[in-house]
């Protein structure tokens, strides 16, 4: 992640992107619906998309035709929910290809689904299931930030995996061997997301309360908001 342009075979580039223009509609239509009820969360939809952005540019070359970066997308999945991370997703995604020739406009779906769709699911899921063990919003932030950069990568390993099947092994053979090299430097990236989104979370809790107390990442009774 983000796969490079042109390099996924035409018939799954389409095919992601098939799969990802319904979830991008949906996603925007969700936002806007956010954004017109509680309007004044726009300079902080502002800031996780920047998050998103300026985490997911950092990138480490790693399997041929793609890389290893932050996802920065948990953030904004823990303040507005996974939806609204679609579009900003997108945009993130459209930006980079464009500007900075991360990513492409061919693998556009593709990375839409591994980073902007299955991410936020994964790291807002976590989230919510970590609070309601009873851990601390810390711990719970970090778990969330970890497992949805971690599945975005699983998930770029099995496009690959599906796009590029082992000769003798099949999509299982590949998959591991993605999702093996994918490890050796993704692993430390996602601890140090994890950590890092802690300590914005932490502060923005500590000087914009008010503003986040509407928001799913303090809607969720934890030991430090009981």
């Amino acid at each position: 992640m983000h796969i490079m342009e042109g390099f996924l075979p035409p018939a799954h580039a389409l095919g992601w992107t098939v799969v990802a223009v319904p979830i991008l509609a949906c996603g925007v239509r969700a936002l806007e619906r956010n954004l017109r009820t509680h309007p004044e969360r726009r300079m902080l939809l502002g800031v996780a998309a920047a998050f998103a952005f300026l985490l997911s540019a950092l990138k480490l070359p790693s399997v041929t035709g793609s890389c290893s970066h932050p996802t920065g997308v948990g953030l904004g999945a823990l303040l507005f929910g996974p939806s609204a991370m679609v579009p900003v997703g997108f945009v993130v995604l459209l930006f980079q290809a464009l500007l900075l020739a991360h990513g492409g406009i061919t693998t556009l779906g593709a990375n839409v689904v591994s980073m902007a769709v299955v991410g936020p699911v994964v790291s807002y899921g976590a989230f919510r299931a970590a609070a309601a063990a009873g851990l601390s919003r810390t711990t719970a932030v970090f778990v969330a930030a970890f497992l949805g950069d971690l599945a975005t990568y699983v998930t770029t390993s099995a496009q690959l995996a599906w796009a590029f099947p082992d000769a003798a092994g099949g999509f299982t053979t590949s998959f591991l061997k993605f999702a093996g090299i994918f490890a050796l430097t993704q692993v430390p990236i996602a601890a140090s997301e994890g950590l890092l989104t802690v300590l914005v979370v932490n502060a923005m809790a500590r000087f914009n309360a008010p503003e986040l107390r509407t928001l799913p990442v303090m809607a969720v009774r934890t030991r430090e908001a009981a």
